[in-house]
């Protein structure tokens, strides 16, 4: 049996004090295993990305247990939560967050250089990942002179540049048209399949449901309903992929 990438077990998180309070996770736990697509669903406030950040080590909970790859995490310090966020995990967001003034190759190579990998090696390193999702001819291209499609993919090269054991993603087709975000959740799909990463995304468009193994919902702090997502959509390789 496959153990899992991320292990998290009746996780609380509460936001504010006395009336003002809120309760954004209620005894949630979860586990996600390597080589699975899986997503997570829920309306605004529903405290799925306060779960997208704990899982991704930018916060910690108030009580429970949270493993990745074997690793607690509940009690870690801001220094140990970013080593961690180093050595597993990938982000990719909403709204891209790349750097205008750098081009779609330095910021792909902004993310080995965190990691105290420089020079050629990672110059290279970069520009063929950017070719495999079909953009090599913009890797000298600055953020501005992309569209949003190739936007999110310099965005996801960013997040697999570093070869992380989990890929977190939160509504990464919210800002693309219908064909844009289909070809994005054939990429990350790709990504589980392929590489054998763990790869969570959080949406609140159903749209994406027949590209994941699992589906999971969450509501006021609380999973619902868990199952499976039926059969996936064949993920793309990205050489088939056109943006």
């Amino acid at each position: 049996m496959t153990s899992p990438i991320i292990e998290a077990k009746d996780i609380t998180k509460t936001f504010g004090r006395g009336h003002v309070q809120v309760r954004a996770l209620k005894a949630v736990s979860l586990s996600i295993e390597p080589g699975k697509f899986t997503i997570l669903m829920g309306p605004s406030g529903s405290g799925k990305t306060t779960l997208l950040s704990i899982l991704g080590c930018m916060l910690t909970p108030n009580s429970g247990t949270v493993r990745i790859c074997g690793i607690p995490i509940e009690k870690a310090g801001p220094e140990q939560l970013a080593e961690m966020r180093r050595r597993f995990i990938g982000f990719v967001f909403q709204s891209y967050h790349l750097f205008p003034t750098l081009t779609a190759a330095e910021n792909v190579q902004l993310a080995l250089d965190v990691r105290g990998e420089c020079g050629r090696k990672a110059r290279a390193k970069s520009r063929e990942l950017l070719a495999r999702l079909g953009l090599a001819n913009r890797v000298k291209a600055f953020p501005r002179e992309l569209s949003g499609g190739e936007q999110q993919r310099v965005a996801i090269a960013r997040a697999l540049v570093a070869g992380p054991a989990v890929i977190l993603a939160d509504e990464p087709t919210s800002a693309l048209d219908g064909g844009n975000g289909r070809a994005i959740m054939n990429i990350l799909a790709g990504i589980a399949s392929e590489q054998g990463s763990a790869v969570l995304v959080v949406t609140h468009d159903s749209r994406v449901l027949p590209f994941a193994n699992r589906v999971i919902h969450i509501e006021d702090g609380l999973l619902r309903e868990e199952g499976p997502a039926g059969s996936p959509v064949r993920p793309q390789i990205a050489s088939e992929l056109m943006i």
